[in-house]
């Protein structure tokens, strides 16, 4: 996958699902700053938010690479994990904070 430019936004999600899988950072880019390549085996779930959401992952190590929320069928969602970048940009917002364990800190603003 390659991603074009910087992302729309960095987001933390706090809700129920993404915490089983040590929650969910995404960098939300507009579809057509992307370019997809290779296989993926994909996952739909429906989300807290009741859009259903399409988890791709990697069909070699299971990793999740990237989603699509139908909820903004213009982006897609890039785990921030998978750029493996210690100077990625940090999220900007957090959603399902009603479900944020305590000792998790909250994202200012």
């Amino acid at each position: 996958m390659t991603c074009i430019g910087e992302p729309e936004k960095v987001s933390l999600c706090h809700c129920l699902a993404c915490q089983r899988r040590t929650y969910g950072i995404a960098a939300f880019f507009r579809r057509d700053a992307l370019s997809i390549e290779g296989a993926s085996n994909c996952y739909t779930r429906p989300s807290d938010s009741g859009f259903p959401v399409s988890f791709h992952f990697c069909p070699g190590c299971g990793s999740t690479v990237w989603w699509e929320p139908r909820r903004m069928p213009e982006l897609i969602a890039v785990a921030v994990g998978a750029f493996a970048d210690p100077d990625f940009p940090a999220p900007t917002q957090a959603v399902h904070s009603e479900f944020r364990h305590r000792w998790a800190g909250d994202i200012p603003g």
